[in-house]
């Protein structure tokens, strides 16, 4: 009977090792003037428990190779079991032979509608709609996966990215906002359609190319890893001539503005004149930014 148990533990165990994420949930509910509410507490507990207990890939993942994240929910109103929110996700990385964890995902979804009933069983199905909470929350789930394996491997993401297509395509069957190509250029289809399309593909190959030949290659020589980040930054002008002004950049330097101007302020100084140049052309939103770098 000893061993039946030990057996059970140890595969209860390795199960325990094989999810991907390290996900914090919060559920913030002061808006609502009810931020008490029991619902909300059993809510973010029940996320917790999904997003982190779930396994989303075929992959292994030791605990500490899991992926940090988190996602802040703020409820703005709700009614019964109908809750109107937003949803910001952020992911980031480890920078290799540092301790430093670099933002990788960056994004907030202003149109987050669902159906919640406390203590309601949550369940993911790849290929079948369940419910919109499910649904958001799968679909920023393989956006996280799938940036992530960008930055270690050339397109390392397809199969995550083909994952949240599948998601969007079947979402949109419902009457909730974000899925279907009406629902504006800044939505969860326009995000995953563009991340797709050749049309941006030197976002992707960015994504490689500054986490790996640049942030990854700060521990052997600072200066060559900077000036592979700013390399890596100047190839972002192509996307920029085909559709300026684009959602993707904005995503990106969302994740990346306040890294890049640390990074270019301080350490052994690369020539960058070319490259500020660049970032006030292809995001001048953060020019403020770009401004405090010396150099």
């Amino acid at each position: 009977m000893r061993n039946y148990f030990l057996i059970i533990f140890c595969f209860v165990s390795s199960l325990g090792i094989a999810q991907e994420l390290n996900c914090t949930v919060s559920v913030i509910a002061q808006q609502t003037g009810n931020d008490n509410n029991v619902v909300f507490q059993t809510l973010e507990r029940q996320l917790t428990e999904f997003i982190n207990n779930t396994q989303w890939t075929e992959k292994k993942f030791k605990v500490q190779e899991r992926i940090d994240c988190s996602m802040v929910i703020n409820v703005q109103n709700y009614s019964n079991d109908a809750f109107s929110a937003t949803l910001q996700v952020q992911s980031s990385r480890p920078v290799f032979g540092s301790t430093y964890s670099t933002p990788v995902y960056t994004f907030n979804d202003k149109e987050f509608q669902f159906r919640y009933l406390e203590f309601q069983n949550l369940v993911f199905n790849p290929n079948q709609f369940e419910s919109n909470l499910i649904s958001v929350l799968a679909f920023h789930i393989y956006m996280i996966l799938g940036m992530d394996a960008d930055t270690f491997a050339p397109n390392g993401g397809d199969d995550y990215f083909r994952q949240a297509q599948t998601i969007v395509n079947y979402s949109g069957q419902g009457n909730f906002s974000g899925w279907k190509l009406e629902d504006g250029l800044q939505s969860r289809f326009a995000l995953i359609d563009n991340l797709l399309s050749p049309t941006y593909k030197e976002f992707r190959s960015v994504m490689y190319t500054y986490h790996r030949d640049g942030l990854d290659f700060m521990y052997k020589n600072v200066a060559e890893g900077k000036k592979k980040v700013s390399s890596s930054l100047m190839e972002l002008q192509k996307m920029h001539a085909r559709r300026p002004n684009s959602f993707l950049m904005r995503v990106f330097f969302d994740s990346k503005a306040n890294e890049v101007s640390k990074i270019f302020s301080g350490g052994p100084q690369v020539s960058i004149t070319s490259l500020i140049n660049t970032l006030n052309k292809i995001a001048p939103i953060h020019a403020s930014k770009w401004n405090k770098i010396k150099f």
